[in-house]
C-alpha cells in the first residue's frame, strides 16, 4: 500500500514540502522571517506609529501592515493605543503590563493574555488609539479578520516545508509574545542597567539591540520616548535605527526627533540663559550623572563610618542599590528609612535635597525663563558653597554643557 506512487508522493511532501529544504535552511528561514517581524514591530508599530518618531513611505508601511497582519493578528490601533498607555501610566495600577505591579512572573507568562485584556477595553482604544490607520483595508481586513493571517501563515509553512512547518509556525507565532510583551515589558523594567534616571525602573537589557530590533535599550526609549533611534552611548548599537537609517537614504523614511547627544566644552564663566537651555536639554544625562555622583559619595560615606561606627555603615551599604536613584523610584520602606539614613551623612543629606530642588527648576512649567535662570543661578551657587566635592563637580558639568 505504502510503495503506492501517489501514497509516496504524499508522504514526500508531509515530509519535506515544496521546497525540500535542509534543517538547516528551514532555521534560516524561520530566523529570518522572525527578525522581519521583530522589525516591523519596532519600526512601524512603535517607533512610527505610537510615539510618531519618524513617517515612512507608504509602500513600507503597508508591508509591514501586512506582515504584521500574516505573522501577528495584532491591529496597530490597539497595539499603538496599549503602548501609550504604558507610558502615560508607567508602573501605576492602570498601567496595562508593569512587572512593578503585576509581578514579573506573570508579565513573562502572561505578556500575550494581558495584551489582550487591555486591547479590549474600549476606553483605552479610544483615549489612545488616535492618528492610527483607519483606511478601507484596516477596517474591512486587518482588523475585522486579524486572526485569518495567521492561518494564512500557518497554510503557507505547511505546504513549504511540510510537517516540520508546524514547528516553523509556532515559533513564528511565540517570537513577539515571548521576546516582547515578556522580555520587554517584564525584564526590560525589572533588570539591567540604566543610562538614565527617569522617573520609572526601566532597564536596559543589553547595550546590543540586535535580537529585539534595538528595544533591548529600554532605558533610553522610557527616557526619550519619541526618540526613532534607541541608542545613545558609543557602545550601544540598535539594529532598528541602522534600518530606519538605510530607509531614510532610500527615500523611504524621514526621522522627525533623536535623543540629544550630550557634549561638554570648556566651562562657562556663569550660569547664563545658555547654560538653563542646555540643562534641560540634557536634564536626563545630568541626573545619570547627579545619580553616579550619589553612589560614589555613598561608597566614600561608608569608608569613612566603618572603623569607628561599623553599624553605620553597615547600614549606608544597605542602600546603595536604591538611594541614588530617582526618589520617584523609592518604595515605600526606602522613604520610611531614608530619613535616619540620611541623618547619618550630612553630605548625602545635601545631595538628596538639592536633587530635589534641581529637577524642580524644569517641572516648574509656569515659571518664566528668568525666574528659571535665578533659581538655577541660586542652585549653582549653593552647591559650590556647598562643600561637598560632588555638589561642587555636578556645578561644573551644568556650565560645561553646550546647548542643544
Amino acid at each position: 500500500m505504502f510503495d503506492h506512487p501517489a501514497v509516496q508522493a504524499v508522504l514526500s511532501f508531509l515530509n519535506s514540502g515544496l521546497l525540500d529544504l535542509s534543517g538547516w535552511q528551514i532555521l534560516a528561514y524561520t530566523l529570518i522571517t522572525t527578525h522581519i517581524t521583530i522589525a516591523a514591530v519596532t519600526i512601524y508599530l512603535h517607533r512610527c506609529q505610537a510615539h510618531r518618531a519618524l513617517e515612512l513611505h507608504a509602500s513600507v508601511s503597508h508591508f509591514f501592515r501586512f506582515w504584521l497582519w500574516l505573522n501577528t493578528g495584532m491591529v496597530t490601533r490597539e497595539w499603538a493605543a496599549i503602548h501609550r498607555k504604558h507610558h502615560a501610566k508607567c508602573e501605576t495600577a492602570e498601567d496595562p503590563h508593569s512587572p512593578q505591579t503585576r509581578g514579573l512572573r506573570k508579565v513573562l507568562l502572561e505578556g500575550t493574555e494581558l495584551y489582550r485584556s487591555e486591547a479590549a477595553n474600549a476606553e483605552t482604544i479610544a483615549k489612545y488609539g488616535h492618528g492610527t490607520p483607519d483606511d478601507w483595508i484596516e477596517r474591512n481586513l486587518y482588523k475585522r479578520y486579524s486572526i485569518v493571517g495567521v492561518y494564512l501563515t500557518l497554510a503557507i509553512d505547511l505546504l513549504l516545508f511540510g510537517v516540520i512547518g508546524l514547528t516553523v509556525f509556532a515559533v513564528q507565532m511565540i517570537w513577539i509574545p515571548v521576546m516582547a510583551a515578556g522580555v520587554i515589558n517584564g525584564i526590560g523594567h525589572f533588570w539591567g542597567y540604566r543610562n538614565f534616571e527617569c522617573p520609572d525602573s526601566s532597564r536596559n537589557i543589553l547595550p546590543w539591540g540586535i535580537l529585539i530590533g534595538g528595544e533591548e535599550l529600554h532605558n533610553n526609549h522610557h527616557t526619550f520616548a519619541t526618540s526613532a533611534r534607541l541608542s545613545n552611548r558609543w557602545y550601544e548599537f540598535d539594529i532598528g535605527w541602522m534600518y530606519i537609517r538605510i530607509l531614510e537614504m532610500l527615500g523611504l523614511a524621514t526621522v522627525r526627533k533623536i535623543a540629544p547627544v550630550p557634549r561638554l566644552a570648556t566651562p562657562r564663566a556663569a550660569v547664563d540663559a545658555h547654560t538653563l537651555q542646555a540643562v534641560i536639554a540634557h536634564r536626563y544625562d545630568l541626573m545619570a550623572a547627579y545619580g553616579h555622583s550619589l553612589a560614589r559619595t555613598l561608597s566614600e560615606e561608608v569608608n569613612r563610618l566603618r572603623p569607628a561606627q561599623p553599624a553605620q555603615a553597615s547600614a549606608l551599604k544597605s542602600a546603595r542599590q536604591w538611594l541614588p536613584m530617582d526618589t520617584a523610584t523609592w518604595t515605600p520602606q526606602n522613604r520610611e528609612s531614608a530619613g535616619e539614613l540620611l541623618a547619618m551623612s550630612a553630605p548625602l543629606s545635601k545631595l538628596v535635597e538639592m536633587r530635589s530642588e534641581l529637577a524642580a527648576i524644569w517641572e516648574r512649567s509656569n515659571a518664566s525663563a528668568e525666574q528659571l535662570l535665578s533659581h538655577l543661578q541660586d542652585w549653582c551657587r549653593r552647591a559650590e558653597e556647598s562643600g561637598v566635592s560632588a555638589l561642587q563637580e555636578l556645578a561644573l558639568r551644568m556650565r560645561s554643557y553646550k546647548a542643544a
